[in-house]
């Protein structure tokens, strides 16, 4: 019944504006759009130059009375900052959208596009865009303004340390700290013996990263306080503050004999225990039951013990033969296999070790691998001496050696990078010193080549100026460990593409 029901069809009207006469579609002005913007202006009385203060030091803006916010150019902050600054303006009309108009970065001038809406004559709406130009004036901060007087006026440092002969561990905590910004507010980071020290202008910011520290890896921490002046008219105090923040020894990849006491507490684990992680807890692994067993930061501190050996004293074995005598577990998202290995160090031939190792899923006849000599170490450790008629195996395989494949790439560069924290270097160490330190750093970039597990909450990016030849990528084919290419980030900068926009470019 419907089908045949005479349906009107619907037309709409058009009328003839008051002032120019053209057809147009009814509103409740009658007139046409170019008329009604011609009759009425609604950025009349908006501001279209405003006066921003910028601190060039630390590359942050004022917002009144007395907050400074740090933001980047053509960034969201800096876009929100600049619309905060015409809260009142706004208030007359409704905001549409903002964006940016490129301008020099030298300039000064920061450009601001926005597209309002007002109603006007008799209700009808009209929509219009007009561009607000901002002027830097460059006026320091008060931290910035401190730190220029005297750039040792700081009133909180933290002093961690870490007692061990290497730097790999402060390695990755600057990337860590890199990652998530904690050391945004340090005015000054210095390298020390067997740590870092770093500087805030405020008290507040230093325990905060001594929080991100106590989060990232297993520390223990005191402060304390010192006195610098006091105004006995109003009663005012002030101190600098020192935090000391000592980080466990005990590394990825060391040998560990464990306390009876702990090693009770962990369902008899051990005693011999290799550490494959440390976060804010320890992971211990025995190698010969593929057990593994989580210390968290208060036990540890309550027995305090030390490694029996530590990365700096692998030794380089010849894999003979390698016989599994279990299948493939995964434990903690890592797989092991047992199994049966003959193997000999690379300097002795002339004594073979029959051992087993949990490293059997990677290891194949040929193969080299790195692990610590028991045979022929000289270990001196009373919680090792506790264990009465402990028989102690002639090696411990700890990874897979690619020492010999990495010869051949030494010196060419990577497709990757790291970035760094802007550290004052002690130069009054000499040559051998600085050549220590690019050795370690050089094996720490290994280790992130070799372990996924190690670089999965780091930031690594690509590097631009690596430039992969046919030749390399022929003679490169092993099975060396690299960084594949979806892990890496883009670092990006701001370039000018021919059009006059702004790109994001590696």
């Amino acid at each position: 019944m419907a089908a045949n029901m005479f349906v009107v069809p619907q037309t709409v009207g058009t009328v003839l504006c008051c002032k120019c006469g053209i057809s147009m579609a009814p509103n409740p002005a009658n007139m046409c759009v170019t008329c009604l913007r011609s009759e009425v202006d609604i950025t009349e009385g908006l501001r279209k130059h405003v006066t921003i203060m910028h601190c060039p030091e630390c590359d942050s803006y004022l917002q009144p009375p007395k907050t400074w916010i740090k933001a980047q150019l053509e960034s969201k902050e800096l876009l929100t900052f600049c619309v905060k600054r015409l809260e009142n303006d706004l208030k007359k009309v409704r905001l549409l959208n903002a964006e940016f108009i490129w301008t020099e970065p030298h300039s000064k001038r920061i450009k601001v596009r926005l597209k309002v809406q007002k109603e006007v004559l008799n209700g009808a709406i009209l929509e219009q865009s007009y561009v607000v130009e901002y002027v830097q004036q460059d006026h320091m901060c008060e931290s910035c303004t401190r730190f220029q007087a005297n750039p040792d006026q700081w009133v909180a440092s933290v002093q961690l340390r870490q007692r061990v002969s290497h730097r790999r561990t402060f390695f990755y905590l600057e990337q860590l700290i890199l990652k998530h910004d904690a050391a945004v507010h340090a005015i000054k980071i210095k390298q020390m013996d067997q740590g870092i020290d770093f500087f805030f202008a405020n008290r507040s910011h230093a325990v905060k990263f001594v929080e991100f520290l106590g989060k990232v890896s297993p520390t223990k921490s005191r402060h304390d306080k010192q006195l610098v002046s006091h105004d006995p008219k109003n009663n005012s105090y002030n101190y600098k503050y020192t935090f000391s923040v000592e980080i466990s020894p005990i590394c990825r990849e060391d040998l560990i004999c464990l306390p009876t006491r702990v090693a009770a507490s962990l369902g008899n684990l051990g005693p011999l225990v290799i550490c494959t992680k440390v976060t804010n807890n320890i992971t211990l692994l025995d190698p010969f039951t593929l057990r593994q067993c989580f210390l968290d930061t208060d036990r540890y501190w309550r027995h305090s013990f030390k490694s029996l050996l530590g990365s700096r004293q692998l030794v380089e074995y010849d894999v003979f033969n390698v016989e599994s005598v279990s299948p493939e577990f995964n434990v903690g998202g890592s797989k092991y296999v047992l199994a049966d290995v003959e193997v000999a160090r690379i300097t002795d031939y002339g004594k073979l070790f029959y051992i087993r190792t949990h490293l059997g899923h990677i290891l194949k006849p040929g193969d080299r691998a790195l692990g610590y000599d028991l045979y022929g170490a000289n270990s001196n450790d009373i919680e090792l001496d506790k264990y009465k008629g402990l028989v102690l195996p002639e090696a411990i395989l700890i990874k897979k050696s690619y020492e010999e494949k990495h010869q051949k790439k030494r010196g060419k560069p990577r497709s990757w990078k790291l970035k760094s924290l802007d550290i004052e270097l002690d130069d009054s160490k000499g040559r051998a010193h600085e050549e220590k330190m690019n050795s370690e750093y050089e094996e720490f970039l290994r280790d992130l080549e070799e372990n996924p597990e190690l670089r999965f909450n780091l930031s690594l990016y690509r590097n631009k100026d690596y430039q992969p030849s046919e030749m390399a990528s022929v003679s490169d084919g092993d099975d060396v460990p690299s960084v594949p290419l979806e892990e890496l980030l883009a670092d990006l900068e701001l370039s000018e593409q021919e059009d006059g926009e702004v790109s994001m470019r590696e």
